[in-house]
This record gives C-alpha cells, sequence and structure tokens, in this order.
C-alpha cells in the first residue's frame, strides 16, 4: 500500500518535474549559448533587458529587480557593460542622483546575433508557439506572484496605456509614448484587466 502511494505520487508529480527539468536545461543550454562577444550570461541578460527596456525602466534598480539578482551583482555587471562600450550611464539633469542606462551602438550589434534558443523557436510548428507562450507566462506570473515580485510586462498590454495614432500615452507616468516605446518592457506595468 506504501509503495503504491508513493508510486502514485510520484507519477502525478512527474509532469510538473518535468516541466521544471525542462525550464531547467533550456536555461543552462541558453545561458551557456550567451558566453560570446566577451560576455558572461549575467552580462548577456542585462544588455538585453536595457535594449527591451522603457526609458521609464532603466534603472539599476530596475535591472536588479528584473534579473532578480542583488544589488552588487547588477552593479559591477553595468560597470562591466559601460566598460565595454556596451551601454551608457545618463544622469538626471534633475536630480543627480538619479542614474539610466541607454544601450550604445555597438551594445546593439552585441544582441544582434541569434542564439541557440532564438534557433530552436524558428523550428517549432507556428500552431505550438501561442500555447508555449501562454504556458511560460502564466509559470512566470505565478513564480513572481509567489515571490512578489513586478511582472515587467509590454507598455501597450498595460492598464495605463492608452493606444494614441502617435504611438501612446502613460496615464500613470502622464507622458507620451513613441509607437516603439509602446512594445519596450515598462517596470509600472500592471496586467489590463
Amino acid at each position: 500500500m506504501i509503495i503504491w502511494t508513493r508510486y502514485y505520487w510520484v507519477m502525478k508529480q512527474r509532469p510538473r518535474r518535468h516541466i521544471l527539468d525542462l525550464i531547467e536545461r533550456i536555461a543552462r543550454i541558453n545561458a551557456a549559448d550567451e558566453w560570446s562577444g566577451g560576455l558572461n550570461p549575467t552580462q548577456w541578460t542585462a544588455l538585453s533587458y536595457l535594449a527591451r527596456a522603457n526609458r521609464f525602466s532603466r534603472a539599476p534598480s530596475q535591472v536588479t529587480e528584473f534579473m532578480a539578482a542583488t544589488r552588487g551583482t547588477v552593479s559591477q555587471t553595468l560597470k562591466a557593460l559601460a566598460r565595454k562600450g556596451l551601454i551608457e550611464e545618463i544622469r538626471s539633469e534633475t536630480d543627480r542622483r538619479w542614474i539610466s542606462y541607454v544601450v550604445t551602438e555597438a551594445g546593439a550589434a552585441t544582441l544582434d546575433r541569434s542564439t541557440l534558443a532564438e534557433d530552436a523557436l524558428k523550428g517549432l510548428d507556428p500552431s505550438q508557439v501561442d500555447p508555449l507562450a501562454d504556458g511560460l507566462e502564466a509559470f512566470l506570473r505565478g513564480a513572481l506572484k509567489a515571490r512578489g515580485g513586478r511582472p515587467f510586462g509590454l507598455c501597450k498590454t498595460c492598464r495605463h496605456h492608452k493606444s494614441r495614432r502617435t504611438g501612446g500615452y502613460c496615464t500613470l507616468l502622464d507622458e507620451d509614448l513613441a509607437p516603439e516605446e509602446t512594445r519596450q518592457i515598462c517596470y509600472e506595468h500592471e496586467d489590463a484587466a
């Protein structure tokens, strides 16, 4: 009876464990692929985030929260990227303590290559892409909620976003948005209900 109960529990848990194993394996393969162009995976992730983040979401604290890393790790990562000429530090003219980063042309060129994960996604049957994305988004939302993290969604999917012919408008920040900004990651994102 005990053996059967344990077997049943293991088999019931198997799909969940299998998913976790797959996610971990994909993450490791992707991280190994990111060791290129003189970058380590942490630097690659920070650079990739900064390239996709809107102008309101590029402060060191926001990079730290997105990466779920320590302030020290992110600080050293940003310094390394700046030394390599891949990002540039911008200080606010009104508050010199406020720092933001922009990706340089060299940084954009570094990101302009296909990764193993991107190539694998291209090989998927188109009918598999949306269900996979939906499942992974649900998984990520659950993990972030359990950890108390922010969703960092795309601007155009936020409840504060209003579409305009000239791009968009953020009602939270009271700011006009260029068309490309509506497709960028925002720290202030809240799911539209």
